[in-house]
């Protein structure tokens, strides 16, 4: 299956971020044009048919995947940055980590309301960050038509504080 083909190239770092954290890099992924094209396509798959206006990513791997989503399904994109990095005026939302607190931003003026939004990101782990991302989208009154993850860390069950939305990963880290 192609997507045991992604799975194989990521890499796993033990003790970053933080001790005990295991992250998994998905440098090797991009390094090699076959398996990025693969992973965008395989994103893409079962959007084609009814593509979304804009695709939302969370700072800064989603923005990878994001980027080239947009490119190929032919929308907007809209960036969801950590606080502080964009420079109009937004509305924030503070969520969780698995190791950690955070906030991200959108612009206010980022999506207009009742436009179709994809949100993507490369990793689902506690859900908190997409869940935020999600109550910026909902702010803006966009209609999310789905959640698009490379990898899913199934073991903290991120997906079900996403249950309202239909969620995809490519890759179930079990």
């Amino acid at each position: 299956m192609n997507t045991e083909k992604l799975a194989k190239a990521l890499r796993r770092i033990p003790d970053f971020p933080h001790p005990g954290i295991i992250y998994i890099d998905i440098t090797p992924i991009l390094q090699n044009a076959e398996l990025f094209r693969l992973a965008v396509d395989l994103l893409a798959k079962r959007h084609i048919a009814d593509p979304p206006d804009y695709i939302a990513a969370v700072d800064a791997r989603g923005f990878v995947f994001g980027g080239a989503l947009a490119l190929k399904l032919g929308c907007g994109f809209v960036p969801v940055r950590k606080k502080g990095k964009l420079p109009y005026k937004t509305l924030t939302e503070e969520y969780d980590l698995e190791y950690g607190s955070a906030q991200i931003e959108i612009h206010i003026d980022a999506i207009p309301a009742g436009a179709k939004v994809l949100l993507v990101d490369d990793l689902l782990a506690t859900g908190g960050t997409a869940a935020a991302a999600v109550r910026l989208l909902e702010q803006l009154k966009a209609r999310i038509i789905g959640i698009e993850f490379l990898i899913e860390l199934g073991f903290l069950n991120g997906r079900q504080v996403l249950s309202n939305y239909p969620v995809n990963s490519l890759i179930l880290e079990k």
